[in-house]
């Protein structure tokens, strides 16, 4: 089967003093560094990776023509993949209480049955149509109760942990530098960005 799905998916961003302040919360008075995202900025980086898969690879390519402006790029990648790390530990935190109602309505639903299958033949000894019919209505509610937990166990569990691994991806994702001064030129940085000491 032909995989068309994208290996390398790129996050393009402008750097420059007229635009950074709209990538961030308008209200947060935090660093640059430490800022919220704004609710567009982050919208577009998950529409942006959207087609991503497990196996996708993911860039901030951040276009600046200066050094003024290439000052901002790393406080801002920093601040981007510290807004990503943080909902991931969200999402994983979805997962385990996702995991663990699914698993408890399963082990609930399988007392159910054993109750429902323990206890009604007790009471039943003859072989009258009533009784059938009992029975019967005992088995088709048996597998109601347990189409629902093995449902979302079965379908459910690959979308969290598609969303799990995108997340850690953003969070961990290359930044790439895009000098547009003079003839685009593509720079590989590792984002080393110092926090100022308080106090």
């Amino acid at each position: 089967m032909n995989d068309n799905s994208p290996k390398k998916i790129n996050i393009f961003i402008s750097v420059d003093v007229q635009t950074i302040n709209t990538y961030f919360n308008a209200h947060d008075p935090a660093p640059l560094y430490k800022r919220q995202l704004s609710h567009q900025f982050e919208q577009y980086i998950l529409k942006t990776v959207a087609p991503a898969k497990r196996n996708s690879i993911i860039f901030y390519k951040l276009k600046c023509s200066n050094d003024i402006e290439r000052q901002y790029t790393q406080p801002l990648v920093y601040a981007i993949k510290r807004h990503f790390e943080e909902k991931k530990a969200l999402r994983e935190a979805e997962f385990h209480r996702f995991k663990r109602r699914s698993f408890g309505l399963l082990i609930l639903s399988f007392i159910v049955i054993i109750l429902c299958h323990g206890v009604f033949p007790l009471f039943l000894h003859s072989n009258n149509q009533f009784e059938t019919i009992i029975l019967t209505s005992t088995d088709i509610f048996s597998w109601v109760i347990l189409w629902r937990p093995i449902d979302k166990l079965i379908f459910d569990w690959n979308p969290h942990l598609k969303d799990i691994s995108i997340l850690g991806k953003l969070s961990t994702a290359e930044m790439m530098i895009i000098n547009t001064s003079k003839e685009t030129v593509l720079q590989k940085e590792p984002v080393l960005f110092a926090v100022p000491q308080t106090g």
